[in-house]
């Protein structure tokens, strides 16, 4: 098994492309603390996981709360006493385009897409290397690679932060043998994606933008996760890697 062995934690991963995440981590053997702020999803999750023999443990976390950072790392410390692997994967778009973005609103976003992953990462490092390293793996988008004219200023804007973030963090934390590396999805193929497609423009333009023709699915973007995570990513540090059918080849 890929993953064996290993202990991760996945936020936003009581449903949606976390949860595909979690399921795949622990059918390659990790355990996986799911991190959610919806504990009934959440648990439903864990327990999916555990009627196919994987290992799964709920825990509650707001990403944007610093209390609960600590609270999670010494839960995981306390149970297993290492963390071999973080995704950052919780965040929001409010899709507000900048002369109409509410100031409350570009908080939020900054807050769940930038603050969650760096304080993640903050309170991650010192865990991973007291266990000799880790691997983390931050959630970004097309939009941190490339200007998009189908999505909003604000989720662009912290799209770019992440991928940013995880090069410096990977250059600076190479030498404790943390890799950070963060993934880069077009428009994957979940029910909000297909209530968005209904409207015919709106599927013309996402569907025209990609080589392959196609949505990614979660799968795609939980297996490209899955090989940053396994051990045969080993040399791979500070790359941004698109799931995007060839969109940002252009």
């Amino acid at each position: 098994m890929r993953l064996e062995n290993k202990i991760a934690l996945i936020t936003g991963s009581a449903q949606g492309l976390g949860a595909a995440m979690a399921r795949r981590f622990a059918e390659e053997g990790a355990t996986v603390f799911v991190c959610d702020m919806n504990a009934e999803a959440g648990n439903a999750t864990v327990a999916e996981i555990g009627k196919k023999g994987g290992k799964a443990v709920f825990l509650q976390l707001n990403v944007t709360k610093e209390a609960d950072w600590v609270a999670a790392m010494a839960a995981v410390v306390a149970q297993y006493d290492r963390l071999d692997v973080l995704v950052n994967n919780a965040g929001i778009n409010i899709r507000e385009i900048i002369e109409e973005m509410k100031e409350e609103n570009l908080d939020t976003m900054l807050a769940v897409n930038v603050k969650g992953p760096f304080l993640g990462i903050k309170h991650a490092i010192p865990v991973m290397r007291k266990a000799g390293g880790g691997a983390i793996i931050n959630m970004s988008s097309i939009c941190g690679l490339v200007g998009h004219k189908f999505t909003t200023e604000a989720y662009t804007i912290t799209k770019g932060a992440v991928t940013l973030m995880t090069k410096t963090v990977g250059v600076r934390y190479a030498k404790d043998n943390i890799r950070c590396n963060s993934i880069h999805p077009s428009t994957v193929d979940t029910p909000y994606a297909q209530t968005i497609l209904k409207d015919p423009k709106k599927r013309e333009e996402r569907f025209g933008e990609i080589p392959l023709g196609r949505l990614a699915t979660e799968l795609d973007v939980a297996n490209a996760a899955l090989y940053l995570a396994s051990d045969e990513a080993a040399f791979l540090n500070g790359v941004a890697l698109p799931v995007d059918g060839g969109l940002t080849a252009y």
